[in-house]
């Protein structure tokens, strides 16, 4: 009898690792496609010198998207068409973004600069959290306080651009903040799929792919700040 219960442990064990196994394969190999199609999107975006206040509106449908349409599709197929859709609005509103980057006299260096920082922080901190295995879900409450915190903030500062108002050393905190937000992220969200927590690779992919491009966009901001 219990060398049956043993013999049955060690099935479901290594039932539970193949399944952690295929949503980290399917995260990462989705989280690559999807950022291959923003930045088609986003190339589309600057070749026909998409206006900023259209971006805005994309960039808020895509958000809208994940927040009320993803969780109630991400256990059938329609997810994922929601997820491209997600991941190409978010591309497209990013694309004015790098129009005025790329319009700098070093802007071509500085978008390089961002892609190589963010790519360091992302296979970095994913080859952390995926080598030692640590349990990262301490950092729940630092993330959900930190995104509230990130959208109020915005918020204040899009609402202090309307009136003219710009403080850089404001901005330069923000940009910081999101960064070490989004680090904290990824590890959270990393160290869920590999100790079973999350179980669905569309949801974990979006939080991924939402990590890297603030982490992208707030690194272009910080160098854009700091070389002019």
């Amino acid at each position: 009898m219990n060398k049956l219960h043993t013999q049955t442990g060690y099935t479901s064990a290594a039932s539970s690792e193949v399944e952690i196994n295929k949503v980290l394969r399917n995260t990462y190999m989705l989280l690559a496609i999807t950022l291959a199609f923003s930045a088609l999107t986003a190339g589309i975006a600057m070749a026909i010198n998409l206006p900023y206040g259209v971006g805005l509106m994309m960039t808020i449908a895509a958000l809208g998207l994940i927040w009320f349409v993803l969780p109630k599709t991400a256990n059938s197929a329609a997810g994922l068409g929601v997820v491209f859709a997600f991941t190409g609005l978010i591309g497209a509103g990013i694309g004015p973004m790098l129009n005025h980057y790329l319009a700098l006299s070093n802007g071509p260096t500085l978008v390089l600069q961002a892609l190589g920082g963010t790519a360091i922080i992302f296979f970095s901190l994913s080859g952390y959290a995926l080598t030692t295995r640590k349990d990262f879900s301490f950092l729940r409450g630092f993330v959900v306080t930190g995104i509230v915190v990130m959208i109020l903030a915005m918020l204040v500062l899009m609402g202090a651009s309307l009136f003219g108002y710009y403080v850089s050393a404001f901005h330069l905190a923000f940009s910081a903040g999101v960064i070490l937000l989004m680090s904290a992220l990824i590890l959270f969200q990393t160290s869920a799929i590999i100790h079973g927590g999350e179980t669905n690779y569309l949801l974990a992919t979006t939080t991924l792919y939402l990590s890297v491009v603030n982490i992208f966009t707030s690194l272009l901001h910080l160098l854009g700040v700091s070389s002019d």
